[in-house]
């Protein structure tokens, strides 16, 4: 035995090397029956498989330029970055975008801004932008709710992110005055950091179910009346990622946690369909809505990413007829989101945003209802830009999901759906999500909705107006193609928005249903920022 030993210590390294290599290929050619590339070519396979799995990293900080990767290039991703860290977020030198391209927006600026007097809020606060709408207001709910925030944190469920990342975004939003939706995963403790919250009920009903999977109305008068942080209530009707298709909770996933919030058993496999069980048609569905409404006090809207339309023409037949309804409509892209689903819907179920808003949003001013509806978008409308477009096609409000995980640190590593996102966003791995700094975190996303505001407020004032509300359709232009090179988006889409009533952003501020303990910017904890490093680290 000793000999043996011996013998071995006196091989050297290389040595080991060259036997470790030789039995790689050995198992390769002789043993391996599943991997061609592997059986054929045996050692550098191996090296091809490892550079496949590095591919995505490799294109996105070294091959990809600025402006070529998807969903968002690394130009928008850094602006984001510099915002929730309130470092400079300006670019130098001109755009680097090509300006001609198909689907490139301008907006029209005014030869003469608007001018804020000496005691303007916006002087005070130069960060405050609140919905110029009253959600419940037409419907007289008990409970009105106006957001404090024009820019909102869109649906994304505890167990779709992780704890800390959900108490980043709710500390965040406490902090900028923004509401914070809870998608359709329950009412967790991380959601109850201070911010306003809009619950969402999805159709597995988690957190608001009975033990057959039906819902409770009692669980939610319950909550609502538990917990006052809850604002609104959002039916999610389909989502962007994957509209119209359900999905399955493995067992293996659900932990103790999750159980009682979902209120859900361990151990089992657990069905969220793709339709809803409370109702089968519009009428059912607007029946449900004001049978919550009157139950919890609170305005009541639905979230939907938009194919066909006859049953929109009918939902707004119904409104007009009866005067109920939604408070509200989330529109969401097909863009896709959060939530992981089958390339097959990701890429082509329902349309992209611009479309889907531009129809939905004829179909009810059609019938007079537009100023009764608080519609809010979502789909890759986080920037500032984007934004004031939405405000002239008619939105009154922002929901962001990925952006707002970009201001947490998420680097796009698109594994959200393998629970192995590196920088613990996305995942329920305790040791990958232990390196996120609620602290930190909730301060970069104050920054981001901040910077936001001032960024948007800023070219509403360019354009000549007080508030985004007050954006036209002829404010902005769109390339369409070579021959008409740019149209606004009242001729592309063939309509104008209904002018929204505004008074002044002072009537805003002193509104009693104003969201977020909104005190005139009192409370706002933001550095100006122009040129200066001021990342959350030094502060």
């Amino acid at each position: 035995m000793d000999n043996v030993l011996e013998f071995l210590g006196d091989i050297s390294w290389w040595m080991w090397l060259l036997i470790f290599i030789g039995l790689v290929v050995i198992y390769d050619i002789f043993i391996n029956k599943k991997h061609t590339i592997l059986h054929n070519f045996p050692l550098v396979g191996h090296f091809r498989y490892m550079l496949e799995s590095i591919g995505p990293e490799l294109r996105q900080y070294i091959v990809a330029g600025n402006r070529e990767e998807l969903p968002f290039n690394r130009i928008e991703r850094s602006w984001v970055y510099a915002s929730s860290k309130n470092e400079n977020n300006y670019e130098g030198f001109g755009t680097d975008q090509d300006i001609y391209d198909v689907n490139y927006i301008f907006i029209n600026n005014a030869v003469i801004s608007y001018y804020m007097p000496e005691k303007h809020i916006n002087r005070e606060d130069p960060y405050f932008v609140a919905c110029a709408k009253v959600m419940g207001e037409f419907h007289k709910r008990r409970r009105p709710f106006r957001p404090a925030s024009v820019i909102n944190v869109s649906a994304m469920s505890f167990g779709s992110l992780s704890a800390r990342a959900i108490e980043s975004l709710n500390r965040g939003c406490k902090k900028s005055y923004a509401f914070h939706n809870t998608g359709e995963g329950g009412l967790s403790p991380y959601h109850k950091k201070g911010a306003d919250v809009v619950f969402q009920i999805g159709t597995g009903y988690f957190g608001i179910r009975n033990e057959d999977g039906s819902f409770s109305m009692e669980k939610l008068v319950e909550m609502v009346e538990e917990y006052p942080s809850v604002r609104a209530i959002e039916i999610k009707l389909s989502q962007g990622a994957k509209p119209g298709k359900g999905g399955v909770l493995p067992a293996s996933k659900i932990t103790q946690e999750i159980s009682e919030i979902r209120h859900i058993p361990l151990g089992k496999d657990v069905l969220s369909p793709p339709a809803h069980s409370t109702f089968n048609d519009m009428q059912g569905l607007v029946d449900w809505i004001e049978e919550i409404a009157e139950h919890t006090g609170l305005p009541v809207g639905i979230k939907a990413a938009i194919g066909k339309l006859d049953e929109w023409r009918e939902l707004a037949s119904i409104m007009a007829e009866t005067n109920r309804g939604p408070d509200f409509i989330s529109i969401d892209g097909g863009e896709g989101g959060t939530g992981a689903a089958p390339p097959s819907f990701a890429d082509h179920v329902a349309l992209p945003w611009i479309y889907g808003f531009t129809d939905i949003y004829k179909i009810f001013q059609a019938r007079d209802l537009t100023n009764h509806i608080v519609f809010i978008g979502s789909g890759k409308l986080g920037f500032p830009a984007k934004a004031a477009m939405a405000f002239a096609m008619g939105a009154d409000c922002i929901n962001v999901a990925r952006e707002a995980m970009l201001s947490v640190g998420c680097i796009q590593a698109q594994s959200c759906h393998t629970n192995t996102c590196p920088t613990g966003v996305a995942t329920q791995n305790r040791w990958l999500q232990a390196g996120i700094n609620v602290k930190d975190k909730a301060e970069r996303v104050n920054y981001y909705f901040n910077n936001f505001r001032k960024e948007l407020l800023e070219i509403t004032h360019a354009c000549g107006y007080e508030h985004p509300c007050e954006f036209t359709m002829d404010d902005v232009e769109i390339n369409l193609g070579d021959r008409f090179i740019a149209k606004t988006l009242a001729e592309t889409f063939m309509y104008n928005k209904t002018k929204v009533p505004f008074d002044s952003v002072a009537t805003l501020a002193g509104c009693p249903n104003l969201g977020g303990s909104y005190r005139k910017g009192k409370e706002t904890d933001v550095k100006e920022v122009e040129t200066e490093d001021t990342s959350v680290a030094d502060q």
